[in-house]
């Protein structure tokens, strides 16, 4: 979920029932104003809790009347709820001066009318036979709830928008919001609340009065280093709530904490270990605790400030040709999912987002042709549109940045140079090798043809195999067959420890992709928009410092030499490009190693499947290896490529009768499970893999994870390192390095065991082999270090362990390779009330996005989205087109 500012929101609710709304509502004491904005106006009452139960249960809370039909799934969206959610720095200046804390409501609320507003007049209704008729909207209605405070206690002003699904087309009748285009369109509302957070000249003046500026990230750059003590102590609250709540659950089996329960729990969780900690919880007591542990974190904040100038930068001197390439260059980094196409909506969002980041300080209004002028630059000079049609709607993904549509283009043209078949080498030549190699195994039949294609002589071989099918004993056999006959087997991935992996168990010479490539000439580096720019050096070209050239490589490849790309899924568009100039220049061989269905590359993907279409040698490997229970090793060939609808709810119906899906009621009971599940693992003496939809929810529970040892003895911090963000590493410590350093010998994503801390440098241990000794420095600690109890799937791909726990929010490269790292076991979690609920989420996360690997692909996606778009009643005037004036802010919708 992506919140205002990019901050991040503590107190997430949601609401599948009217019940689960009002408890939501109930939580935290949040005031219930109801907002309704019709035809551009707003106009606002108060709600009752049993009027706001009516309110998202479909019904006019003052007339009783039932607004269209009900809604008939027990899953289905009642409300959306939006979060407008600053960094905490903000909260902080609020805490600290009332004024500030005036000017930051002032903010929040010209945002909100600006959300609601763009709501009415840009998301529209559909109607008839399977929606297929827009229908503009004269009204809908929103309620606010207001939050001081995170789960944790901790200052953090939010607000919650509840958008009803419920909302009233022009013709004057009830039904449903299309809920695709309020999705899509929340990239607009982003992007207008980054623009206001930068822009406002109220807060900004406000700031600078009190001696307070924003830095480039958005953040109060004077108060930004207070936010990493407030993160820390609320990675212990959590582990406090996590302890209680195991404590009464012990106490009341079968039974979930009421909304009293948990605000009982969650005070107790912020007051265990403070000092003087106040018996009971109230705002006075809590505000001064609070102030106290931010002024003996920072003496000087109790201090009076000195009024700053606010910089600014004048309109007239922007440079809109710069801010049009921006705009794609965001565009196209958000494009990534669905194969490098973005909406007009998108574009909107780019260029909004790029004159934010200028340093302008002047009224919306006085940007609205900017924005204008960007949008419509970006869009002529930077995209190719996909499909040929009139009034396409604006949350239609129809445009591509012209640069990735030259390099699908470009990829596809050049395996088409190197494809040359060959035959492959006898496979009763590989069978007697492969006992000389692996005399205690056996190759199964598909084993044996990619080991023989692999050692053959057709340039492109390509090796799909599922999780644990044993693609590691096959890269070995065929090593060896390649070295008997003179060649070699060079194996590269898009990951050094990929890399490092696949080559120490195959035995042959390995690297990482781009060190190959920077090797034969490549070099990559970021331009002023933010694109990235590849660059071929020929020997005898400068490079980097003064006197310096580039010799040409060090490691010689010829022609029929084998590069085996590992992992070859993640393998990008921009790197295999590269990768194929290489292949073109000495000749070799290439063999894409890997499965599409497990993660996908951070940047456009489409490599591998370029090079299957095209490959001479194609192999499947669906025998699997790696688990003990026969029945689960089937079970995850079937999630890994469900057959058809009917499959996915059987799978679902699978993983929670035989008992592999945890139910919690929220995130906090969500990273409770992971929290316990680890110690659990631990006491047993085995290892498990934690694995997350985002980067930030692994670190908050291996901060957890972190809290509860320290608590108990296992980690020490009497010797600390400080890692990534300001966290503390103490000895003990499960840890990721999270960049390659040859000179000290880790990995981007390795783990380690801190074994000893000394003032220069830390002393790190394998997971797994504790003789395997790295030391690192404190510098590179700082810069490239952090906690790695819990990782997203990027850090587990490639990992096997006992047993694993996925949690909840993952997608179906996530789902897949998450259920597939553990021997033993193989769960996930799931914020769900019900079993129903929970086959319904599961069901989802199984849906793919298919890979559009050529133009043709992305094209027919394109009209597919067109043609599943509502268009407007014949009788109406016509599509509403997105307002260039209104703006609002940066807001997840969480459905």
């Amino acid at each position: 979920m992506h919140y205002a500012f990019g901050g991040v929101c503590d107190a997430t609710l949601t609401a599948k029932t009217a019940d689960g709304a009002l408890a939501a509502a109930g939580y935290a004491d949040a005031v219930m104003t109801r907002y309704i904005v019709e035809n551009g106006a707003i106009r606002d009452d108060l709600l009752t809790r049993s009027q706001l139960k009516d309110w998202v249960d479909g019904v006019d809370p003052l007339t009783g009347e039932r607004r269209g039909r009900d809604l008939e799934s027990p899953v289905a969206d009642l409300i959306l709820d939006a979060t407008i959610n600053a960094p905490k720095s903000f909260s902080i200046a609020a805490m600290l001066d009332p004024e500030l804390a005036a000017a930051y409501e002032d903010l929040q609320d010209r945002l909100r009318d600006r959300i609601v507003k763009l709501w009415q007049s840009e998301l529209n209704a559909r109607r008839g036979k399977q929606g297929a008729i827009r229908e503009d909207l004269a009204r809908i209605e929103v309620v606010e709830l207001r939050h001081e405070r995170s789960r944790s206690l901790d200052p953090h002003k939010h607000r919650h928008l509840w958008l009803n699904v419920k909302v009233q087309g022009l013709d004057g009748k009830w039904s449903n919001v299309d809920t695709r285009v309020a999705l899509r369109f929340q990239n607009v509302i982003n992007a207008e609340g980054d623009l206001a957070s930068r822009t406002d000249p109220a807060w900004i003046m406000a700031l600078a009065s009190k001696g307070f500026t924003l830095n480039s990230d958005g953040e109060i750059a004077q108060l930004q280093h207070l936010v990493r003590p407030l993160s820390k102590r609320s990675a212990q609250i959590e582990a406090n709530k996590a302890i209680h709540m195991r404590h009464w659950k012990e106490q009341h089996p079968d039974e979930e904490p009421s909304s009293t329960v948990l605000t009982q729990i969650d005070q107790w969780a912020w007051a265990a270990g403070r000092p003087n900690k106040p018996g009971q919880l109230n705002e006075d007591d809590w505000a001064a605790v609070v102030m106290a542990e931010l002024l003996q974190a920072d003496l000087e904040l109790g201090q009076p400030r000195t009024a700053v100038r606010a910089p600014s930068v004048a309109i007239e001197d922007l440079d809109l040709e710069w801010l049009a390439a921006k705009a794609i260059v965001d565009a196209d980094a958000r494009s990534t999912a669905t194969g490098g196409r973005f909406s007009d909506m998108d574009v909107r969002a780019g260029a909004i987002r790029a004159i934010a980041a200028t340093g302008v300080c002047v009224s919306r209004s006085e940007l609205d042709s900017i924005v204008d002028n960007v949008s419509s630059l970006a869009a002529q000079s930077h995209t190719v549109t996909l499909i040929d049609a009139a009034d396409i709607p604006h949350h239609i993904k129809h445009r591509m940045a012209t640069s990735t549509a030259a390099l699908k283009t470009a990829v596809a043209h050049g395996i088409d140079l190197i494809s040359v078949d060959g035959e492959d080498r006898a496979h009763n030549e590989v069978v007697a090798i492969a006992s000389r190699v692996e005399p205690e195994r056996e190759l199964n039949d598909e084993q044996l043809a990619g080991a023989s294609s692999l050692a053959g002589a057709a340039r492109i071989v390509c090796v799909s195999g599922a999780a644990g099918a044993g693609k590691t004993t096959m890269l070995k056999i065929a090593g060896a067959a390649l070295r008997q006959s003179g060649r070699k087997m060079i194996i590269v991935a898009p990951t050094k420890k990929a890399s490092s992996v696949a080559g120490r168990e195959a035995s042959s010479a390995s690297s990482s992709l781009h060190q190959l490539l920077y090797d034969y000439g490549w070099r990559w580096n970021t331009r002023g928009t933010g694109s990235t720019e590849w660059i071929k050096l020929n020997p005898g070209d400068a490079e980097g410092g003064p006197g310096l050239t580039y010799r040409g490589p060090k490691n010689v490849i010829r022609p029929g030499d084998r590069i085996v790309v590992d992992e070859a899924g993640m393998l990008e568009l921009e790197a295999a490009n590269a990768l194929l100039d290489v292949l073109g220049r000495t000749g070799a061989g290439i063999a894409m190693v890997g499965d599409q269905r497990q993660a996908l590359p951070v940047g456009h993907s489409g490599a591998m499947a370029l090079f299957w279409r095209r490959a001479s040698r194609r192999v499947e490997l669906t025998t699997i290896h790696r688990f003990r229970d026969p029945e689960w090793a089937q079970l995850s060939l079937r999630l890994r490529d469900p057959d058809s609808s009917e499959d996915m709810h059987a799978i679902a119906d699978e993983l929670i009768n035989a008992g592999h899906v945890l139910l919690t009621h929220s995130d906090a009971g969500a990273n409770a499970a992971m929290v316990d599940a680890w110690f659990d693992a631990n006491r047993r003496g085995e290892t498990i893999a934690l694995v997350t939809a985002t980067h930030a929810e692994s670190q908050n529970i291996s901060e957890a994870i972190q809290a509860r040892r320290l608590a108990i003895g296992q980690v020490s911090t009497r010797r600390q390192v400080i890692g990534q963000d300001g966290q503390v590493i103490g000895v003990g410590d499960i840890v990721q390095t999270r960049r390659n350093d040859s000179t000290a010998g880790v990995d981007n994503r390795q783990s380690w065991t801190v074994r000893k801390i000394r003032n220069d440098q830390v002393v790190l241990a394998a997971v797994g082999d504790s003789s395997d000794l790295r030391k690192v420095s404190t510098s590179y600690a700082a810069d490239h270090m952090h906690l790695g109890y819990a990782s997203t799937v990027y850090g587990v791909q490639g990992e096997t362990t006992d047993r694993s726990l996925v949690g909840p929010g993952v997608d179906a490269a996530g789902l897949y390779v998450g259920l597939t790292r553990g021997r033993q076991r193989n769960d996930i979690v799931l914020i769900a009330p019900t079993p129903s609920a929970a086959h319904g989420e599961l069901v989802e996360m199984m849906r793919r996005q298919p890979i559009e690997e050529a133009l043709e692909k992305s094209r027919a996606a394109a009209q597919q989205e067109l043609r599943r778009a509502a268009t407007p009643d014949p009788s109406a005037s016509g599509p509403a087109q997105i307002s260039h004036s209104a703006s609002g802010p940066a807001v997840s919708i969480h459905r």
